[in-house]
C-alpha cells in the first residue's frame, strides 16, 4: 500500500443469504450495507487494537443456514384452529420464521444469533387478515391459556416481543397494514396497527396524487428505525421520532386506539379534548402488548411542506454553553425546531470524522478560533412548518447561539449529511460486530437541572471500562428538559461482558434520577428497573390494568413492564448465564 492509499477492511458486501443467521441479525434490507468511513475506521482500529491483518480476513459473518431444528410445542389441534381461522398459507412453523419474529434488533439479539443461541421463540407465527380473525385468535388463546406475542416491524431493542413462554406470534405486518381513512376536515389519519412508517408517509406526503386529497400531509414521526418500524410499535412503546421537538412524541400524536383484549374490544374516545375522567389513550398507551393487541389507531397529521425547511449547524466552545443555548431556545416561547441535536465533546470529535469535517478548512478555522478538541460541541437541526414560522425561528435561534459563543457551520453541509444517513447509520453496526466491536445505545429523559449529573455519572461508569467509547447527544428537546442519548462502542468478547456493561449503565441512569427510557420502551430488558423508577404504587396500577384486561396472563407474558418476572430478571441478572 502506498502512502496515499487508504486501507479498506474486508467488509461484507454481498446480500445476506436467504435463510441465514445473518439475514436475521442484520439490520434492514438484506442487500444493503453502509461502511464506516476512513476516519471512523482508523479510530476503531486505533482504539481497539484491530490490525490491518485482522481486518483483511473474513469476520464472523453468520452466513450459515439456520437449521429447522426447534420443535413446535403447541398441540396439533391448536395449529389446526389457527390454520382454519386465518388460512394455512398464513401459518408458519419453521424455525427460521419463528426466530425472525421473536428476536428484535438489540445488541443482545445479535450477540445471541451470532453464537447460534436460540431461545424464547414462538411455536407458531400467524398473520391474521382482519380484526375478526384477531378476535377469534385472542378468544381461543384465552380459553386454552396459550401465550400471545405481537410482531409489528421488528425493530425492538428491549426484547419487547421475545416469546419467553412460547405460544403464538401474531404478525401484524403482512395483512393488518391498511389505511382506513384520511379525514381532511379533522386533519387525522386512521390506519391498522401493522402499517409501516415508510408506507404511511409515502401515502400522506403524496396524498394529492395517491389519495385524491386537497394537499399533502405528514405524521411527523421519524424514528431512526423508521424504515422498519410500525405504527403499532410506535404506540405501544410510547416512541419518539427524530423530529419530535416540533411534531411531538407519539403520545402527542395519537387521537384514539382500538385493542382486542381477552375480555373484549377496548376503544378509546375521539375528542380533541375532554374532561371525562382519566385520559385512557394515555393509560393504555405504552402497554407493550400486555393488555391486548392494538388493531387500529387514529393519528393527528400536519401539512407536509419540506420546501420551508431551514437547516442549521453550529459549534460551541463547550458542553455547558451548548446546553445553555438549547435550553434558552426551548424556553423562548417563539416556537420549536423540528430536529434539534447537540453532541457532547466525545461524540463531536467522532462526528467531525464521520461527516468529513476533520482536517478540512472548516476544522482549521475552528482550531484557530479556539474551539478545542474534546471540548467543542456540535449542534445540528432544521425547522419544519409554515415559511414565515421557519424563518422567524431560524433568526431567533441564530441570535441565541451567537450570544453563547457559537460558530455557524451551516456552510459545511453537516445537517444535510446527517439527513442523508439518518436512517442508514444502523447498517454500520454489522461491519463492527463482524470483527468483535459492538455498538449499542441507551437513552433517558432528563430535566435541564439533572442533565450535568446524569451525563457525568453515566460517562464515569462507561469510562471505567478500558477502551470504551461513550458518545452522547441531547435530542427530543422540551422546555423542561430533553432526551439524553448514550452510544457506547466497545470490544466485547462474551454476552456476559455486554450485559455487565448494559446493566451497569441502566443502574447509573436510574441512580442519577433520570428515566430509564425516553422512547425505546421497557420490554423485558429494562423491566427489572421499572418499579424502582416509578414506584410500587404505579406498578400496582399497571398490575390492576393487566388483571382487568388479561386475567389469565396470556398477553406478552414473561417480564414485560416488570410484570411476572422470573427470579433472574428480578435479580437483574437475566441472560448472564448464557455463556461464561
Amino acid at each position: 500500500m502506498t502512502k496515499n492509499e487508504k486501507f479498506v477492511p474486508a467488509w461484507y458486501e454481498d446480500p445476506a443469504p436467504a435463510g441465514s443467521w445473518r439475514s436475521i441479525f442484520k439490520w434492514g434490507d438484506p442487500a444493503a450495507y453502509k461502511h464506516p468511513n476512513s476516519g471512523l475506521t482508523k479510530l476503531i482500529m486505533d482504539r481497539f487494537g484491530l490490525t490491518q491483518d485482522k481486518l483483511s480476513k473474513p469476520g464472523d459473518f453468520g452466513l450459515e443456514a439456520v437449521p429447522d431444528s426447534v420443535p413446535v410445542m403447541l398441540a396439533a389441534e391448536h395449529l389446526a384452529f389457527l390454520a382454519q381461522t386465518c388460512g394455512a398459507e398464513n401459518l408458519k412453523t419453521d424455525t427460521y420464521t419463528r426466530i425472525k419474529r421473536s428476536y428484535g434488533q438489540g445488541a443482545i439479539d445479535a450477540l445471541r444469533l451470532r453464537r447460534k443461541i436460540v431461545e424464547n421463540i414462538a411455536d407458531v407465527v400467524v398473520a391474521p387478515r382482519s380484526q375478526a380473525e384477531i378476535e377469534a385468535i385472542v378468544a381461543y388463546a384465552n380459553q386454552n391459556l396459550i401465550p400471545i406475542y405481537v410482531f409489528g416491524g421488528g425493530s425492538t431493542v428491549t426484547r419487547g416481543y421475545e416469546a419467553t413462554k412460547g405460544g403464538i406470534c401474531v404478525d401484524m405486518s403482512v395483512h393488518m397494514n391498511r389505511l382506513v381513512e384520511l379525514n381532511e376536515i379533522d386533519q387525522t389519519v386512521t390506519v391498522e396497527a401493522g402499517m409501516w412508517g415508510p408506507k404511511l408517509e409515502d401515502l400522506l406526503q403524496n396524498a394529492v396524487d395517491k389519495l385524491g386529497a386537497r394537499r399533502n400531509y405528514t405524521v411527523g414521526h421519524f424514528p431512526q428505525s423508521f424504515e422498519y418500524s410500525s405504527v403499532g410499535g410506535w404506540v405501544v412503546t410510547r416512541g419518539a421520532g427524530q423530529n419530535s421537538t416540533y411534531y411531538g412524541k407519539i403520545e402527542d400524536i395519537v387521537i384514539d386506539q382500538e385493542y382486542v383484549t381477552p375480555i373484549g374490544i377496548f376503544k378509546t374516545c375521539f375528542h380533541p379534548r375532554a374532561a371525562t375522567g382519566p385520559d385512557f389513550d394515555q393509560v393504555v398507551m405504552g402497554g407493550e402488548g400486555s393488555f391486548g393487541i392494538l388493531t387500529k389507531v387514529t393519528l393527528r397529521v400536519c401539512h407536509w411542506q419540506p420546501e420551508n425547511r431551514q437547516r442549521f449547524s453550529y459549534v460551541f466552545h463547550n458542553w455547558q454553553d451548548a446546553q445553555a443555548a438549547s435550553r434558552e431556545v426551548m424556553q423562548g416561547e417563539f416556537g420549536f425546531p423540528s430536529v434539534f441535536r447537540i453532541s457532547d465533546p466525545e461524540e463531536t470529535d467522532i462526528m467531525m470524522k464521520l461527516y468529513h469535517i476533520e482536517d478540512t478548512i472548516a476544522d482549521t478555522i475552528l482550531q484557530k478560533l479556539g474551539y478545542q478538541q474534546m471540548q467543542k460541541c456540535l449542534m445540528l437541526g432544521f425547522t419544519d412548518g409554515e415559511k414565515g414560522y421557519c424563518q422567524n425561528l431560524d433568526r431567533k435561534m441564530r441570535r441565541i447561539f451567537k450570544k453563547h459563543g457559537a460558530f455557524e457551520l451551516s456552510f459545511a453541509g453537516v445537517t444535510k449529511a446527517w439527513e442523508k444517513g439518518r436512517f442508514t447509520d444502523p447498517y454500520m453496526r454489522e461491519d463492527l460486530q463482524d470483527y468483535g466491536v459492538l455498538i449499542d445505545t441507551l437513552e433517558c429523559g432528563v430535566t435541564w437541572s439533572q442533565m450535568p449529573k446524569v451525563h457525568e455519572d453515566v460517562r464515569a461508569f462507561v469510562k471505567s471500562r478500558p477502551n470504551t467509547i461513550c458518545m452522547t447527544h441531547i435530542s427530543h428537546c422540551y422546555p423542561q428538559g430533553a432526551n439524553l442519548y448514550f452510544i457506547f462502542i466497545a470490544k466485547i468478547d462474551t454476552i456476559r461482558e455486554y450485559l455487565d456493561l448494559q446493566y451497569g449503565i441502566l443502574e447509573a441512569i436510574s441512580k442519577s434520577g433520570a428515566s430509564i427510557s425516553h422512547h425505546h420502551g421497557v420490554g423485558k430488558a429494562t423491566a427489572p428497573w421499572l418499579e424502582g423508577q416509578i414506584g410500587t404504587e404505579q406498578i400496582n396500577v399497571i398490575r390492576l390494568l393487566k388483571n382487568h384486561f388479561d386475567p389469565n396472563n396470556i398477553m406478552n407474558p414473561g417480564g414485560t413492564l416488570g410484570l411476572d418476572m422470573s427470579p433472574a430478571q428480578k435479580e437483574k441478572r437475566w441472560g448472564k448465564d448464557l455463556e461464561a
